[in-house]
């Protein structure tokens, strides 16, 4: 049997984070073994609130492709694609635009909560390309025959949206799209180093899969702990610290015996800090070697991409022809 298809991928608006990793990334390396495998570099949709950066959005292309061959993506299990080279997202975009509102769009829980992240950007208007993405998002979604989208629950919103759009295709036109359905991993969104519920690239809160162990040692140093602990033989409590929080990712041999110590005072701090540094840099050891050799051949970083965005074309080019048949656009055939 073939396998079922999934489709993710990322903005390359910055380097990747242990958030991603923990929240998608290793879930990924799980899954290119398990189903046919399109991961897309979003720039188109990273325009939508990067719009007058453009250099921010190419440079970081070759970034997120790396960080994710770095943690173990295989390029010959997996496609990863460009979305700007694929203009059959964009004809799509147009066409699912008749099907959508404006209301139904600016009601989604997921646009309305990033629409208020990002007032800086957009003021009091937000812009249509904007409003609009989870309109594109469908687009990707069903150009590629996708049955799996691997998402956080915040984006839970935009695969509802898809699958609406999907239905009101099919009921017009036939039964040509697939309806899309969400895949959610057991690891939940990671927290910043602030505290902050969110990891961002642009938050100062993350620690990148490929920072040095200098720059690992200093945001750790910085990281938040129990603010009422005052000396080091205070009682603590792990469960409003952020270190402690980290080493339930990075020190799962050893979180017990670090929380009973901090709880009865007999673990400082620093001591935990200078710990949880040690084991962060293990584990993203394997991580950095690997990034430090597709940084040397970005010649064959760039043959990846190529080769996978020829191969999602014609994927999506099998798709548009359905489409354009329901909807009796093929007039020259």
């Amino acid at each position: 049997m073939d396998k079922k298809r999934i489709l993710t991928g990322d903005r390359p608006t910055g380097k990747l984070h242990i958030g991603h990793y923990f929240g998608s990334l290793q879930n990924r390396v799980k899954l290119q073994n398990e189903y046919e495998t399109f991961i897309e570099v979003a720039d188109v949709q990273a325009l939508t609130d990067n719009f007058a950066n453009p250099e921010k959005v190419k440079n970081n292309v070759k970034e997120i492709v790396i960080d994710q061959l770095s943690v173990g993506i295989d390029p010959n299990k997996v496609t990863f694609f460009l979305q700007s080279m694929i203009p059959e997202i964009a004809e799509l975009t147009v066409f699912y635009s008749n099907l959508v509102t404006i209301a139904r769009l600016e009601r989604n829980p997921t646009v309305k909560t990033e629409i208020a992240q990002k007032r800086e950007i957009f003021g009091e208007s937000v812009t249509y390309g904007f409003l609009g993405y989870p309109v594109s998002q469908a687009a990707d979604i069903t150009a590629f025959d996708a049955s799996i989208i691997p998402v956080g629950e915040d984006q839970l919103p935009l695969i509802e949206q898809c699958r609406e759009i999907v239905r009101k295709f099919n009921s017009i036109y036939g039964e040509i799209l697939k309806e899309p359905q969400a895949y959610l991993g057991k690891n939940k969104r990671i927290k910043g180093l602030d505290g902050n519920e969110k990891m961002g690239k642009s938050l100062g809160n993350a620690i990148f899969l490929s920072d040095t162990q200098e720059e690992i040692t200093k945001k750790v140093m910085s990281a938040i702990t129990d603010p009422s602990r005052i000396k080091k033989d205070d009682p603590g409590n792990p469960n409003i610290c952020m270190v402690a929080y980290y080493h339930n990712l990075f020190s799962l041999d050893e979180i017990e015996t670090i929380c009973e110590e901090c709880k009865k005072g007999k673990r400082g701090c620093v001591a935990c800090k200078k710990q949880l540094i040690k084991n962060i840099v293990k584990q993203l050891a394997p991580i950095r070697e690997k990034r430090d050799y597709y940084e040397n051949r970005p010649k064959e970083v760039k043959e990846i991409l190529m080769e996978g965005t020829n191969k999602a074309k014609i994927q999506a080019s099998i798709t548009m022809k359905k489409v354009k048949q329901a909807m009796k656009l093929d007039y020259f055939v």
